[in-house]
C-alpha cells in the first residue's frame, strides 16, 4: 500500500513515516528541499512541493498519483512570512480532497486539533475547523486525529519551549502556569495513525488522543527538568500582562519568517490551557509523560538544546544589532571615520571606501533579521569579518596591539557568527 504524509520531515509527521515504514508500507513525502530530506530519511520516496502553492485541485493531480492512503501531518501556528495558514492548512486541504476523490485514494487521515475554546477565532484553528467540516462533508472516508501535547525523543514548537524553560537556573518563570496540559505521546499518535490505516478505527471517527494523566504547565515543566537531571526549581508566576511585550515581539519575528512558540497564537490557546473533552478510545495513547520521557533518557545535548534554544533570537538580535550600528555610526561622520584609508588613498576614495563598507555592514545586519537569507547573511558576516582582519592586519598591523581595537573585537564576533549559524536549524 501507498502512503502519502504531508508534513513528513515536522516532528509528528516523522514519527509516522517511521511507523509506517516499519509497518511495511511504501510511504512518499512532500517536502520544500527533498535532497536533504532524502538525506536524513532515505527510505521515504520524496517529492518537492510546497502546499502554500497547491491550492488547485490540478496541483495534486501528479501528486496523489498511485497513492491509496494520505496522511496529512502538516500544520503551522500563525501567519507569517514562512507561513500562510488560509493556504496551506485550508485551501490546499480542500483542493487535496477534491482531487482525491478520481486519484483513487482510499482514505485520508488528518492530524488536527481541538479547534473550540480559548484561539477557536485565530487562523491557527479556524483553519483546521475548515478542513475538518469539509473533509467530513467530501464523501472520502476519513479518520480525523486531535492529538494534545506531542512529546517524544525530538521537540518542536511548544515541546522545545517545555525543554527551554525546564533548564532555566534557580527558578522556572512561566506564563499560566497553572493551565492544564494533557500529552500524548508520538509513538502513540503514529500507533493511531496506524490503526487507521489498517482498518482497526471505522472510517468517519473523530477522536481525541490524550494519556490519562493530568498536568498542570507547572508540572509538566518540572517534569521535564528533572529529565534534563537537574535540581528541582521553585516556579515564578508571571502575569499574562507583563508577557504581552514578548508575543509582541515574537509576533513581530514571525513576520519575519521565524517561528517562535511564544507567540499570541500560542499565549492564547495556553490561557485555557491543552485538554481535551472526550475520552480517548481504549487502545489507543496509554503513554503518561513520565513514561515518554523515561523511554528516551536524556543526553547532554538535549541539556545543550534546552539552553541554547531560548538564547537563539538574542544571538540573532544581537548580531544584527552590532552590524548595524557597525555601519550607520560611521556614516554620522565619514570624514572622520575614513582616516584608516588616507595613508593609502585619496580622501575622496577614502571616503567612498569607507561609505560602502558601511553600507555592506548594514545589508548584512538587517538581512540576518530575515528568517529565509539568515543563513547567507551569517556566512557574508563571516566573509566580511575575515575580510576585514586580513585589510586591517596588511594596511594597519598595530590595531592588532590594541586589545580592545577594532582587530580583536572582530574574533569574538566570528565565534558568536560561528555560533549562531550551529543553532540556526529549526528541524
Amino acid at each position: 500500500m501507498n502512503i502519502l504524509i504531508l508534513g513528513a520531515t515536522g516532528f509528528i509527521g516523522s514519527a509516522i513515516a517511521a511507523r509506517l515504514l516499519a509497518d511495511g508500507y511504501t510511504v512518499t513525502g512532500l517536502a520544500r528541499n527533498p535532497d536533504r530530506a532524502w538525506v536524513r530519511q532515505p527510505a521515504i520516496r520524496w517529492i518537492r512541493a510546497d502546499l502554500e502553492k497547491m491550492t488547485n485541485v490540478a496541483d495534486w493531480a501528479s501528486v496523489l498519483e498511485g497513492q491509496h492512503v494520505v496522511v496529512n501531518s502538516a500544520g503551522a501556528l500563525q501567519d507569517g512570512l514562512s507561513d500562510n495558514l488560509a493556504a496551506t492548512q485550508q485551501r490546499a486541504m480542500i483542493a487535496l480532497q477534491q482531487a482525491a476523490r478520481s486519484a483513487g485514494v482510499t482514505l485520508i487521515v488528518q492530524i488536527s486539533a481541538r479547534t473550540d475554546g480559548a484561539g477557536s477565532s485565530l487562523p491557527f484553528l479556524a483553519t483546521k475547523r475548515a478542513a475538518d467540516i469539509a473533509l467530513a462533508a467530501s464523501g472520502l472516508p476519513y479518520v480525523i486525529l486531535r492529538p494534545s501535547l506531542v512529546l517524544g525523543r525530538n521537540a518542536h514548537g511548544g515541546t522545545a519551549l517545555l525543554r527551554a524553560l525546564a533548564s532555566f537556573p534557580l527558578a522556572l518563570p512561566l506564563i499560566h502556569a497553572d493551565s492544564p496540559v494533557e500529552t500524548v505521546a508520538a509513538e502513540d499518535v503514529a500507533s493511531a495513525v496506524s490503526a487507521a490505516i489498517s482498518g482497526a478505527l471505522p472510517s468517519g471517527s473523530d477522536i481525541e488522543l490524550a494519556a490519562e494523566e493530568r498536568h498542570t504547565l507547572a508540572s509538566l515543566v518540572k517534569l521535564n527538568r528533572a529529565w534534563l537531571g537537574l535540581p528541582d526549581a521553585p516556579v515564578i508566576s508571571i502575569p499574562p500582562a507583563i508577557a504581552r511585550p514578548v508575543s509582541w515581539l515574537a509576533d513581530i519575528t514571525g513576520h519575519l519568517g521565524w517561528r517562535s512558540p511564544l507567540r499570541s497564537t500560542a499565549m492564547t490557546v495556553m490561557s485555557e490551557g491543552v485538554r481535551m473533552d472526550r475520552p480517548t478510545p481504549s487502545g489507543l495513547p496509554t503513554l503518561s509523560a513520565a513514561e515518554t520521557l523515561t523511554a528516551h533518557p536524556s543526553g547532554v545535548q538535549d541539556l545543550w538544546f534546552a539552553r541554547l534554544y531560548l538564547l537563539k533570537a538574542p544571538v540573532i538580535a544581537g548580531l544584527s544589532l552590532f552590524w548595524l550600528l557597525s555601519g550607520l555610526i560611521p556614516l554620522l561622520a565619514p570624514a572622520q571615520a575614513s582616516a584608516h584609508f588616507l595613508p593609502f588613498l585619496p580622501a575622496g576614495a577614502a571616503v567612498t571606501v569607507t561609505v560602502l563598507t558601511c553600507l555592506i555592514d548594514i545589508a548584512l545586519g538587517a538581512a540576518v533579521l530575515l528568517r529565509p537569507f539568515a543563513r547567507r547573511a551569517l556566512l557574508g558576516m563571516i566573509a566580511v569579518s575575515l575580510a576585514y582582519l586580513a585589510g586591517g592586519t596588511v594596511l594597519e598591523p598595530a590595531l592588532w596591539l590594541d586589545p580592545l581595537g577594532p582587530l580583536v573585537k572582530v574574533l569574538p564576533l566570528l565565534l558568536l557568527t560561528l555560533a549562531a549559524l550551529a543553532i540556526l536549524d529549526e528541524r
